[in-house]
C-alpha cells in the first residue's frame, strides 16, 4: 500500500500498515519507506484511529481550501477517486454506466461502502475533481 506521499526532496515515499504481528497482535505497524531512510512505528490500535481520523481531517481541510471550489458533473462523468460535496467525505470507488442509468459505489471516510443508482443526467456536485491527467 502506499502512493501519493513525497518526501521534502519530492521522492517518493511508500508506505505499508501491518494490522498486528505475531508476537503481539494488539499492535499495529506503519512502515515508511524513503530513498533516504526507512522508520518503523508500531502503536496500540487506538492511537492507529486517532492517526487515521487526523489523517481525514486534514485531507478534508485541505480539499475545502482548493482554489478550484466545488464543480457539479452528470452522474455519468463520475470517476474513480472523485469526492461528493456535502458533510460527510463520499468518494466514488467506481462508476458503471447502464443505459440511461449509472450505479456508482461510494465509500465513507469512515470505512462504509454502498452503491447508488442514478438517472445518468443527475446533477453530483463534488468537492474534488479527480484529475483525468493523472
Amino acid at each position: 500500500m502506499g502512493s501519493g506521499f513525497e518526501d521534502a526532496d519530492g521522492r517518493t515515499a511508500a508506505w505499508e500498515v501491518e494490522p498486528g504481528t505475531p508476537g503481539d497482535p494488539l499492535r499495529v505497524g506503519l512502515r515508511i519507506v524513503t530513498p533516504g531512510g526507512r522508520l518503523d512505528l508500531g502503536g496500540a490500535p487506538v492511537a492507529a484511529r486517532e492517526l487515521a481520523a487526523a489523517l481525514l481531517a486534514a485531507a478534508d481541510l485541505a480539499e475545502r481550501a482548493s482554489p478550484a471550489g466545488p464543480v457539479t458533473v452528470r452522474a455519468d462523468e463520475l470517476v474513480r477517486g472523485d469526492v461528493r460535496d456535502g458533510p460527510r467525505v463520499m468518494t466514488v470507488e467506481s462508476a458503471r454506466a447502464e443505459g440511461a442509468t449509472v450505479q456508482v459505489s461510494w465509500t465513507s471516510g469512515a470505512g462504509r461502502s454502498w452503491t447508488q443508482v442514478y438517472d445518468a443526467a443527475t446533477p453530483i456536485t463534488l468537492r474534488r475533481r479527480l484529475r483525468t491527467d493523472e
